[in-house]
């Protein structure tokens, strides 16, 4: 049987502070950063006293957070020196120098860019560590479909011999993602499996193989000894930890742990979606050194994704992420598809059936509150705004529940047509005409876009081009 977790959440964690949920965590670790850097924004001259009171409101929220007690202080001391230095006191807009500070400190701590895997064999290999919970086989299975996108050809290992359910597992996520699955059952050696797997790979042409371990509830002999055998077994390009960010504290202390026994090249961290802006991200690579290479950003297999932190330190303080929002867009939407759409749009020819397509264009970018707190500006704005992703769910069982002809032309749905579409997609007649009334909308508001200077993004109507355009270009300059 899976552990749910590593070991039960404590009410308080290691500085003495209770432990909120995750949701809590990370949106107080916002909130009070943003409500910080906004006053000391919103004066026009700032005084050492004035950085100092907001030092002391940064440590306590980052504290809070469960982020590491010495990362905090290194932390605070480097912000609190650049800060009062750097003549940033008597310049122009000290506040906002301040806040520029913050962003980069952030994202210092995380790492300096984003780092890569580094795959020289062939097949070359890499070795998947971490405790029983952390979300270690699916990792393994969004790890090889992202490889699988990026033009290698993965096969997966299944070396997990004491949970047959983890092999079966390996096997289900493996066949979802179209990759390959070696195993031998729960009666061999790890270390003989893995060895075999990576011979089959190789007879198969596969150029990549990702060995999943075994792990358990904590970290003890029996599991170092199996992976110290199987690392030299199979001598991997890369051995990946995997953390579950929830665990928060708990999780660099297992960092550092596999650090000194089994010497790791990359963190992968689990569970950490839109709101997950805390503790373990924050701590885990100035600690142990080690980089974050992955962050699993839903439960969907196709919610892996590089880790950039400064990517990270602006979603931390509320700016968004345009970036990773124009590579999710990039990656989902069809270019013939989304030019077509334009077409339609510049037309003014959006019906009800477009409008399910971009629906579920969204829906496989991710959640839709995760998306929208991509945008700057949003993310504050929706902090107390219900999204829920189920709207989306209603949306389209009544465009469903509507005739090609209604879909094509919402004008001649009348009164009894309204009534039999509620009845067959099971919402109610005032949802009919909201859902319309959006429509309508949406079908002005991309006439006046569609006309003016700021088109829509292709493939999704509605959302302004021209800043993500800039941003786009500014990212293949960099290139």
């Amino acid at each position: 049987m899976v552990a749910s977790r590593i070991s039960p959440r404590p009410e308080r964690n290691a500085h003495g502070l209770k432990s909120p949920t995750l949701r809590a965590v990370f949106d107080s670790l916002s909130d009070r950063l943003n409500a910080t850097l906004t006053d000391l924004r919103s004066r026009g001259r700032l005084s050492e006293e004035d950085v100092a009171v907001a030092m002391r409101e940064i440590r306590l929220a980052l504290l809070e957070a469960d982020v590491n007690f010495k990362v905090v202080r290194e932390f605070v001391a480097k912000v609190r020196e650049r800060a009062v230095g750097e003549g940033v006191l008597t310049g122009l807009n000290p506040g906002q120098q301040v806040i520029k500070i913050v962003n980069e400190e952030l994202a210092a701590l995380m790492g300096t860019g984003a780092a890569k895997l580094q795959l020289r064999s062939s097949p070359a290999v890499i070795l998947m560590a971490g405790l029983q919970g952390s979300g270690k086989t699916t990792t393994s299975g969004k790890l090889a479909q992202l490889l699988a996108k990026q033009g290698r050809k993965p096969a997966l290992v299944a070396c997990d011999i004491y949970r047959p359910a983890a092999i079966d597992q390996l096997k289900t996520v493996g066949g979802q993602v179209g990759v390959p699955v070696f195993d031998r059952g729960t009666d061999a050696d790890p270390a003989e499996i893995a060895t075999w797997g990576v011979q089959q790979a190789r007879q198969q042409g596969r150029d990549v193989v990702i060995v999943d371990t075994a792990g358990r509830l904590h970290v003890d002999e029996d599991l170092m000894r199996e992976l110290v055998q199987i690392r030299d077994a199979v001598k991997p390009d890369q051995t990946l930890l995997v953390l579950d960010s929830m665990t928060g504290q708990d999780a660099v202390n297992v960092a550092e742990t596999f650090r000194d026994r089994v010497d790791f090249d990359g963190i992968v961290m689990t569970k950490l979606d839109g709101d997950a802006r805390g503790g373990a991200a924050l701590s885990v690579r100035a600690v142990t050194g080690v980089p974050i290479l992955y962050a699993s950003v839903g439960e969907k297999l196709d919610q892996l994704e590089e880790f950039h932190p400064d990517r990270m330190a602006s979603r931390i303080l509320g700016m968004g992420d345009v970036l990773s929002l124009i590579e999710r867009i990039e990656e989902t939407v069809d270019r013939d598809q989304a030019a077509e759409m334009e077409a339609k749009i510049r037309r003014q020819e959006f019906t009800l059936e477009d409008l399910l397509e971009q629906l579920r264009t969204i829906r496989r970018m991710g959640s839709l509150g995760g998306l929208m707190k991509m945008i700057p500006g949003l993310g504050k704005q929706l902090r107390d705004m219900p999204v829920d992703d189920r709207q989306l769910d209603r949306v389209e069982a009544i465009i469903l529940s509507m005739t090609p002809e209604e879909r094509r032309a919402p004008e001649i749905v009348n009164g009894t047509r309204r009534a039999r579409i509620a009845q067959g997609s099971g919402t109610s007649v005032q949802q009919i005409n909201a859902l319309l009334q959006q429509h309508r909308q949406m079908k002005k508001m991309m006439k006046t876009l569609s006309g003016g200077k700021m088109p829509a993004v292709p493939g999704l109507p509605g959302m302004p081009a021209a800043g993500l355009g800039a941003v786009q270009k500014k990212r293949k300059k960099k290139r």
